[in-house]
């Protein structure tokens, strides 16, 4: 029989198995209590009933009235079901579609007891990527008018002395990802006691951030935190790893589930192209050259890496057709800019990676296109679902190559439906094409005159020089565990 050792005490999420040796004994964990914890789960894909208000989940009349002038008049089945366990004090781990109004669902339970007890850091929310932090900040910000709120953002990218400054100034709200937040809590001492006395902490889209590849991250985090905080995931897709809630929670956990496995919403329509890869160009400038007609404002663009982004930029803007695009080898202001233009509505397409495809609310986007098919079907279901949300209407098209067919059943079984077939005129899309190859040859010369091939280069060494500095950390801690299980 298999004997469970934490790798850290202090860090009682990711464990792993080792074979049984006699050793001495070892202090409990004090994250984890000694009794046993229970999971109250809830399946319900139910819509809320039908005479419940904000009213009647327990929030504060200020709370009640911020919705109302913000157009939320009744709860959605995540909010009505998440928002009373939280603030009855209850660890909760949420799973509902993207679109479903998560963020409020522990926004407003946060708000509500900082309303009470306005000092220090209140609450810490962990997410994945710079622009779901910042969004987030909008959110928050919007949600707690009333309440003079202080919202930090801590993301790669900014200045780290000014980052310091704010926190010191202990903000009613930290909103961080998960890099920056280490180096700033690791390099000053008088970060740690900043988070003392917080009363949650949030993983957003938490089926990305509680990835093992944010394991030395997340130690981090928690060491600084109190043991008696309430712990809120919530994401729109499960995973393993989001089963150790049990093992995160110090109090009676709450798991409410819109669904199990994969969803995408109802008002989605899901549709395919089937075509050789050395035209996706000219299907893409098909499909944008008509948005206008099929009454799309604005469309996202998903790639799978850093290059096809800038270049499909460039050969969209040889085509004189507006479109910013979003990557990660781009400074964070130009990252900022980018997304401001899209949302704003000065450009109507935006071209990203995946960076774009968690979390980002923009009620405009009636179209996304899959250029590149992603490798796993939960990527596929957070990008689909920047559109379609809060009860809109929408429209997914992913363009299905010879090497594609694969990844496409797969997304196809996980969802429990087939894609429809996108109609369009192939000889009608055709014309275009040496209009297309043209552009694309000058966009790919702009993109060498650019440097952008040095620029990539130089990322991956700086990349790879990391994950060398992760791995020797690793080895030395694993070398730590070793000795305390030896005889």
């Amino acid at each position: 029989m298999e004997e469970e050792v934490q790798v850290d005490q202090n860090f009682p999420l990711f464990s792993r198995k080792t074979k049984p040796a006699t050793r001495k004994p070892v202090p409990a964990p004090t994250a984890i209590e000694e009794t046993p914890k229970q999971l109250d789960k809830d399946t319900n894909s139910g819509p809320t009933p039908s005479h419940t208000t904000f009213s009647d989940l327990g929030l504060a009349g200020w709370a009640v009235q911020t919705c109302n002038e913000l157009g939320m008049k009744k709860p959605t089945p995540v909010q009505y079901h998440c928002i009373p366990r939280i603030l009855s004090g209850q660890d909760v781990l949420g799973l509902a579609q993207t679109g479903s109004g998560k963020t409020a669902a522990f926004a407003l339970p946060i708000l509500h007891r900082l309303a009470e007890d306005p000092y220090g850091v209140s609450c810490l929310v962990v997410t994945p990527t710079r622009e779901l932090a910042f969004q987030l900040a909008e959110q928050f910000r919007a949600l707690g008018s009333c309440l003079n709120l202080r919202c930090a953002v801590v993301v790669g990218g900014m200045d780290m002395i000014t980052q310091t400054k704010t926190l010191m100034q202990r903000p009613h709200v930290v909103i961080a990802t998960p890099g920056r937040i280490k180096v700033l809590i690791e390099q000053n001492p008088d970060i740690p006691p900043v988070f003392s006395r917080t009363k949650f902490l949030v993983l957003d889209e938490a089926d990305r951030v509680l990835d093992v590849g944010f394991e030395e991250e997340l130690r981090a985090i928690f060491q600084c935190l109190p043991k008696n905080r309430q712990t809120l995931l919530f994401s729109a897709t499960m995973t393993s790893n989001l089963q150790t809630l049990l093992e995160l929670s110090a109090n009676k956990a709450y798991f409410y589930e819109a669904y199990e496995g994969f969803k995408t919403v109802e008002s989605l329509k899901q549709q395919y192209i089937f075509i050789p890869k050395n035209v996706k160009d000219v299907y893409l400038q098909y499909i944008l050259s008509k948005i206008k007609d099929i009454g799309v404002r604005s469309a996202i663009i998903f790639v799978s890496t850093c290059r096809s982004c800038q270049l499909l930029g460039l050969l969209l803007e040889e085509l004189e057709i507006d479109a910013a695009a979003l990557h990660s080898y781009k400074s964070q202001s130009l990252r900022l800019s980018a997304l401001h233009k899209f949302k704003s509505g000065q450009v109507p397409i935006l071209v990203a990676t995946d960076v774009a495809s968690r979390g980002l609310d923009i009620p405009t986007v009636d179209l996304v296109v899959n250029y590149d098919i992603p490798r796993y079907p939960q990527d596929y279901v957070h990008r689909v679902g920047r559109t379609a949300r809060a009860g809109r209407g929408g429209l997914a098209v992913s363009f299905v190559t010879q090497n594609d067919v694969d990844l496409i059943h797969e997304i196809e079984a996980v969802l429990g439906k087939q894609l429809e077939k996108f109609d369009c005129k192939e000889n009608e899309v055709l014309d275009d094409i040496s209009k297309v190859y043209k552009a694309k040859r000058v966009a790919s010369m702009k993109m060498m005159d650019d440097g952008f091939e040095e620029k990539a280069e130089s990322r991956k060494a700086q990349k790879q020089k990391m994950q060398n500095e992760r791995k020797g950390r690793n080895k030395k801690q694993k070398r730590g565990v070793t000795k305390d299980i030896e005889v």
